[in-house]
């Protein structure tokens, strides 16, 4: 759960709902590693993270005026990722499949590992849902606004994904 203790952040966000681009850039500096790990974690390849967290910086710039809370910012920017991830998702669950000798070429390396093999077995939301929690420390009602759930849903998602992944990984 993030802390908006950190006043110099609000200051930032309100200076960059005001058009200042350098506040804005500074909150993308310190927002990007997080924004980049949920992609990662919620798509299948880096090169798909980054164009995801790069139309969400974009949409976010450009939209920025419309957040109504600045203590909001980061769950609002979460949630315009999770929306990019869904769709660029949608996106290539359309497209045709490579022949396996290409694919295979393009994997990513990190998926020859067990646990990410595992994690992408989890369905979309219960990705989200754990990368948003274990990897990024929100609580359950962060996450339920972000997805639009409740929180007590967010909880069970999670306790069924993370249950699923014991058994998938044993």
């Amino acid at each position: 759960m993030y802390d908006y203790n950190d006043s110099s952040e609000l200051v930032l966000i309100r200076k960059a709902q005001r058009g200042d681009v350098k506040a804005f850039s500074e909150l993308y500096a310190r927002i990007y590693r997080e924004l980049y790990r949920f992609a990662l974690y919620t798509m299948k390849h880096p090169q798909d993270a980054e164009d995801a967290v790069s139309e969400t910086v974009i949409a976010a710039y450009e939209n920025i005026h419309k957040l109504k809370k600045e203590e909001s910012f980061r769950s609002w920017i979460f949630t315009i990722l999770a929306n990019r991830c869904r769709r660029k998702i949608k996106n290539v669950q359309k497209m045709e499949e490579l022949p396996e000798s290409l694919a295979a070429a393009e994997q990513d390396h990190a998926e020859s590992c067990d646990v990410r093999k595992a994690f992408m077995k989890l369905d979309e939301e219960d990705r989200i849902i754990v990368a948003c929690s274990v990897l990024e420390g929100y609580a359950s009602a962060e996450i339920g606004r972000m997805l639009g759930m409740n929180p007590a849903t967010v909880r069970s998602r999670k306790a069924r994904a993370i249950d699923r992944l014991r058994r998938i990984l044993a």
